[in-house]
């Protein structure tokens, strides 16, 4: 089991990596290079004493920039009528964050991904942010667990009576 500062550590960790994609959201900044620039501008104005969060941001961002295009699909395939671009911008980095994390980049447990998520949607966004957030994981997660198990939506929907 992780130590709680280890914890705490990736939470804030998740934090900055959460701002972080909201700036490059409202900047529409999606290349690499731009990124690691604007990555330490936003270090100088907000210093982090610890390296640990410094790197595990730094990596949950680059894998978010890295696979955007993977993570953008997750969402299409699964959210029937809501594009990426359609969703809050702190809703969006949420998602993000917890597919790249949990799912693609598979970095912790996908539950875990999801409550960290959820509860940073809750600090940052909108009164609905925590339930958007958490409504749209667990039906991305569902079916990617459905599609890896080889069942379609017809036979999990089945009670077999």
């Amino acid at each position: 089991m992780a130590k709680i500062s280890e914890i705490q550590k990736r939470r804030r960790a998740r934090e900055l990596a959460l701002q972080m994609c909201y700036l490059f959201d409202v900047r529409r900044i999606e290349e690499t290079e731009k990124t690691e620039e604007l990555y330490k501008i936003f270090l100088q104005q907000n210093p982090e004493s610890d390296e640990y969060v410094i790197e595990y941001a730094r990596e949950l961002i680059s894998g978010i920039v890295e696979n955007r295009f993977e993570i953008d699909g997750l969402i299409r395939m699964n959210m029937t009528g809501w594009r990426p671009e359609r969703m809050g911008i702190i809703d969006r980095a949420a998602v993000y964050l917890a597919l790249y994390e949990g799912v693609v980049g598979q970095k912790v447990d996908v539950p875990v991904a999801i409550s960290e998520a959820v509860e940073l949607a809750r600090l940052f966004g909108s009164d609905e942010s925590a339930r958007f957030v958490n409504g749209v994981l667990g039906k991305i997660v569902r079916a990617e667990a459905n599609a890896d198990s080889g069942l379609n939506k017809e036979e999990t929907l089945y009670d077999g009576s």
